[in-house]
């Protein structure tokens, strides 16, 4: 009788550990798929359209206000606003950044307040009681996400606050889902902004850095403020602001 083959233990054990690699990538990918598919099903209400064209309406907590658009100030006036933060009226004729950025400093109201005219969702955090996981749990909803950003607001009433134009809701915790649902109900919402198509990128030194942005300042605002009535029609202003502001 011939002498048996030996049975190649080794590539069978290798084939092996291919199946059991590739099992778990798949059953990660798989995983991933489905959390990602609940959490949009989740989300789904939110959404905007011809039929619910402002669900953030249905968000416990959210104050809603009407504020006339285009209304513009100088980089050196202050606007008494009428909300802190304010989440519309008149503003600076440069909008901030607002491109996924997440200022690490308290940056001008007034150029902010610009940004939630282009679609933008603003979330304010009072620094002295956001930090650390909660801190970093705001910042991933934010960086490299088109028409968001972030920044500190000293002195605001409660650890975070959410505005979209004429939209604001204030909450006490990070992980509240109703973050989520705001910025799904309003950001670049049609039936909400006024400035359909504008643009969140940087405009640059001269008018607005966002690597050295206008600084907030937490004075209140001086009796020769503008009045929330105020401002003028930007597209009255030269150099055809108007038309991207």
């Amino acid at each position: 009788m011939g002498t048996s083959k030996p049975k190649p233990w080794g590539a069978v054990a290798a084939v092996v550990v291919v199946l059991v690699f590739a099992g778990g990538v798949f059953g990660y990918v798989y995983s991933k798929h489905s959390a990602n598919q609940e959490r949009e099903a989740k989300l789904a209400q939110w959404t905007p359209s011809d039929a619910n064209k402002d669900p953030s309406k249905q968000i416990p907590g959210v104050e809603t206000h009407d504020y006339q658009a285009q209304r513009h100030v100088s980089p050196v006036q202050r606007v008494a606003y009428d909300k802190t933060p304010p989440f519309g009226g008149p503003h600076d004729g440069f909008w901030a950044a607002c491109n996924g950025v997440v200022y690490d400093k308290a940056v001008r109201t007034e150029n902010l307040v610009h940004s939630l005219e282009h679609g933008a969702v603003w979330i304010a955090y009072n620094p002295d009681l956001v930090k650390g996981e909660a801190l970093d749990t705001l910042r991933k909803k934010v960086e490299g996400q088109q028409f968001m950003v972030m920044s500190p607001y000293p002195g605001l009433d409660k650890p975070i606050s959410l505005q979209a134009w004429g939209h604001q809701l204030k909450l006490d915790d990070a992980n509240d889902e109703r973050v989520d649902h705001f910025v799904r109900s309003l950001r670049r919402n049609q039936f909400t902004y006024p400035e359909i198509g504008a643009s969140c990128d940087a405009l640059g030194p001269g008018q607005f850095d966002p690597d050295n942005p206008p600084a907030f300042d937490p004075a209140p605002p001086g009796p020769d403020a503008v009045p929330m009535t105020g401002g003028t029609d930007a597209a009255q202003q030269p150099g055809g602001m108007g038309q991207t502001g």
